[in-house]
């Protein structure tokens, strides 16, 4: 049985595959400009990530068609993966973005988040 930890680490390596391959951004602005710019193809927020900086990358994504979704993880947590201070992401590759949310939605038992905040 796989227990959350490996789920977290499994989650985490692929993000820095992601950010290796440059279809990672990383921060709450250049998440949301990466949405608007049309380049964006999922958003992935922090467990604790801010409800106001939430609302405003939400509604971004929301008038652009992208899809936002929460990692289970800290900012902190984050943050020690990809080397560098955030809460918000916006992945810019299809292929990334279709196994980010396979794997965030299977590991949550299908219970993921849409529309929290």
């Amino acid at each position: 049985m796989r227990t959350l930890f490996d789920m977290k680490n499994k989650l985490l390596s692929f993000l820095g595959i992601c950010r290796r391959a440059r279809k990672l951004v990383i921060g709450a602005e250049a998440a949301a400009e990466s949405v608007t710019g049309g380049k964006s193809r999922l958003v992935l927020y922090a467990s604790d990530f801010s409800r106001g900086s939430l609302k405003k990358l939400r509604a971004a994504a929301e008038a652009n068609g992208v899809e936002v979704l929460m990692l289970p993880v800290t900012k902190e947590e984050l943050s020690l993966a990809l080397g560098r201070l955030s809460g918000a992401l916006s992945v810019e590759d299809e292929g990334f973005a279709k196994k980010l949310r396979e794997m965030i939605k299977s590991e949550q038992g299908g219970e993921f988040d849409e529309n929290k905040g």
